[in-house]
């Protein structure tokens, strides 16, 4: 199958044929309408998964129910649709992560892949080091972080998904929220402790630094708020690499698979 490139506003590369989608899913207001055809699950129910009418398909709602899709009809314009979904699945054990802001690219790893690893909320924040120009970028002026979020959940097969926000300064971050449970940071410096020997509990907060780490002010606030400082062994990981290991390590210790 050709790959379908397109560059970001901000220099990204992009694959559109998004094939690794396990599950289609559909916000609310989207279950009794027709999809474009030139919509990224119309083509992957064409191109990809050469659905045709009166082939089922697995779907979803966001936040929603699960079931099965059939194709009613593919038209020029449009494909149509009728869904019968189940029960909702159950919640996702309560692990909110606050990650200082990073580059788009890596912010769109973080957002799909947390979002695989049952991550219930991600607030990235501006830290001191933070490079301004990011938030900037169209990942988060123009929604698309959303897609990645979808993307996440769709290779997840589930239909829950993260609350997101770009707007917080990491303060503001960490002082709002549950103060019972357990809240991790992850440090190269000045955690003692590996994130492997902690015993987390929920609700549970994991604070991960952006690109440049976190400053002495930002191990001001974090502890104190009390958050606790851990480490992920001598290698220095990137961002998105950090993102996955510890949620890993933590759904593992909190025996939530």
């Amino acid at each position: 199958m050709p790959v379908n490139l397109r560059r970001d506003t901000d220099g990204a590369i992009r694959n559109l044929t998004e094939s690794n989608v396990n599950l289609i899913l559909f916000h609310p207001e989207e279950t009794g309408r027709p999809l474009p055809r030139d919509d990224r699950r119309a083509r992957h129910l064409l191109e990809v998964l050469r659905r045709n009418v009166g082939d089922s398909f697995d779907a979803g709602v966001v936040n929603g129910a699960r079931g099965k899709g059939v194709l009613t009809a593919i038209e020029p314009t449009a494909v149509s649709f009728t869904l019968s979904l189940g029960p909702e699945p159950a919640p996702l054990p309560s692990i909110a992560l606050v990650v200082g802001l990073p580059r788009p690219q890596t912010a769109r790893d973080i957002l799909r892949d947390a979002t695989t690893l049952g991550a219930t909320s991600l607030r990235f924040v501006r830290t001191e080091k933070t490079e301004p120009s990011y938030a900037a970028s169209s990942l988060w002026t123009e929604g698309e972080w959303m897609r990645h979020v979808l993307a996440g959940a769709e290779q997840a097969f589930y239909t829950r998904v993260p609350a997101v926000t770009a707007t917080f300064t990491l303060a503001e971050a960490i002082s709002t929220g549950s103060t019972s449970g357990s809240r991790i940071a992850l440090d190269n410096y000045e955690a003692t402790v590996p994130l492997s020997a902690t015993t987390p509990s929920l609700p549970l907060t994991v604070a991960i630094g952006g690109e440049r780490g976190w400053s002495a002010r930002d191990r001001a606030e974090l502890r104190a708020a009390g958050f606790l400082f851990a480490h992920l062994g001598p290698r220095v990981l990137r961002t998105e690499t950090a993102v996955v290991a510890a949620l890993a390590i933590l759904r593992g210790r909190l025996g939530v698979g």
